[in-house]
């Protein structure tokens, strides 16, 4: 096992930091950050549309923590929280970045970047009618969620998302989703 959760955080913590947390996600965590995250954005950006935008991904990207993280690998339960993950905001020059990570299960890695791979792929009319179509058909996850905050996020950042998986072990990879917002 290679994969150290540790160095992984200390890399996506690089350049100008806005934000960085790793730990529990939870709705009470959410509402608060997302209170902090409204304040400071207040003060270091003056384009209310990318603060607005920023905002709007960092929503869709909490939420995904929140309702998709999976249980930890058993060597790492008792040392972490349960409903551990990561995220970070970054500033570089004119761009932000916001970085998430969770534990997945490797058994729904391919599903995850069969979906991801086809979100990069589409146009922006193309992401605009599948949103529709997964809203108007409303296909759910088995999670209670219809994929849309993938696919709104792509939208919102004209497809300019990015993703690792890390393997853990044979039961389990690091999911990391990079978006980037300009």
């Amino acid at each position: 096992m290679s994969f150290n959760i540790e160095e992984l955080y200390t890399k996506m913590n690089t350049g100008e930091v806005l934000l960085a947390y790793k730990g529990s996600i939870t709705a009470e965590l959410i509402t608060n950050v997302l209170g902090v995250v409204e304040t400071k954005l207040d003060h270091v950006i003056n384009n209310s549309s990318i603060k607005k935008k920023i905002y709007n991904v960092l929503v869709e990207s909490l939420q995904n923590l929140y309702h998709h993280v999976d249980d930890l690998p058993e060597d790492y339960n008792g040392k972490l929280d349960m409903h551990f993950g990561i995220f970070v905001i970054v500033k570089s020059g004119e761009t932000y970045k916001i970085i998430t990570g969770n534990f997945i299960k490797s058994e729904k890695i391919k599903k995850l970047k069969e979906r991801l791979d086809k979100i990069k792929t589409l146009s922006k009319e193309e992401l605009k009618d599948l949103y529709k179509f997964v809203l108007n058909n409303q296909k759910f996850s088995d999670k209670g969620g219809g994929g849309l905050g993938l696919i709104d996020i792509a939208r919102r950042t004209d497809g300019k998302i990015d993703f690792a998986f890390e393997e853990y072990d044979q039961n389990f990879s690091f999911f990391r989703l990079d978006v980037l917002i300009d």
